[in-house]
């Protein structure tokens, strides 16, 4: 089978069926399921990774998890649903195009067999900007659910934008996900607008699975002690307000981001989230 540069990003299809009056196939797959993804694939679990803010870790939490899974066995992808902040395949070391088959898009494989899809896989300069508007950008993800073909996945891990908006509910709508895993730092602003995303998700009746505090504290190298450089957080309390049962800290530790500078996340190994990958199991 001749594999076909991909070429699905048009501004002429929102993929939003209430706005439009054309009859076409995503009419019609709209109709009898909204939250159907491609035929030819089976995701058994779809877990959304958010955060209310950027900069606190998420994308790289993200990988964690997914490489942390994928070190178990498990069939793994990871759907980077960041349209105008793409960073997962720098994280994984992950370069090219995109390509397609008649199955629809074809992934990409990272070094260990995660599966990837970014819009950094279909532009032909990763560092162009793509200035879109909402409705275009929520179209996209829902391309990357019906369109790219996944196969068989037991675990799904899709990277949030930050924050409430558009994106955001567009996946919470338009995939069937099974739990979020909440990232945030400990600073009390970055707290509140977690609470946001909390809120959200209650809203959505999607369960929280965990939190995981990133930069939660500095553990000295000589003597071995925790310094809360942010001062200490509320992290437990927030949880306890909420319902959320599973929580994990990840300190500040140069190894982490140097391994996703490199691309080559897939070559750390934590227990620091143990606890959250137990939570995402069950769900």
């Amino acid at each position: 089978m001749n594999e076909r540069e991909v070429s699905l990003l048009s501004e002429e299809c929102t993929h939003d069926c209430s706005t439009c009056a054309a009859n076409c196939a995503s009419r019609e797959k709209a109709a009898e399921d909204p939250k159907a993804g491609n035929p030819a694939s089976k995701v058994k679990k779809v877990i959304a990774v958010v955060s209310g803010k950027g900069g606190v870790g998420k994308s790289m939490v993200t990988a964690l998890l997914a490489c942390a899974e994928r070190r178990k066995g498990a069939t793994v992808a990871v759907m980077d649903a960041d349209i105008t902040g793409p960073s997962v395949p720098k994280i994984f070391g992950v370069k090219g195009r995109a390509m397609g088959v008649e199955q629809g898009i074809v992934p990409a494989v990272t070094r260990t067999g995660v599966r990837l899809m970014s819009m950094n896989l279909l532009l032909d300069d990763p560092s162009d900007p793509v200035v879109w508007r909402g409705p275009i950008i929520g179209g996209v993800v829902q391309q990357f659910w019906k369109e790219v073909w996944w196969d068989e996945v037991d675990y799904m891990f899709v990277d949030m934008p930050p924050g409430t908006g558009d994106v955001p509910l567009t996946v919470f709508q338009s995939l069937p996900v099974d739990g979020i895993i909440l990232v945030t730092s400990p600073q009390e602003l970055v707290s509140v607008i977690v609470e946001k995303a909390l809120k959200m998700a209650e809203l959505m009746e999607i369960p929280v699975l965990g939190i995981v505090e990133n930069m939660s504290y500095f553990e000295c190298p000589d003597c071995g002690k925790k310094h809360y450089i942010y001062g200490q957080s509320h992290l437990e309390e927030l949880a306890k307000a909420h319902g959320v049962a599973v929580t994990a800290r990840l300190p500040i530790t140069p190894e982490l981001p140097k391994a996703a500078d490199a691309g080559d996340i897939e070559g750390v190994e934590t227990n620091m989230l143990d606890e959250i990958l137990a939570a995402v199991e069950r769900a």
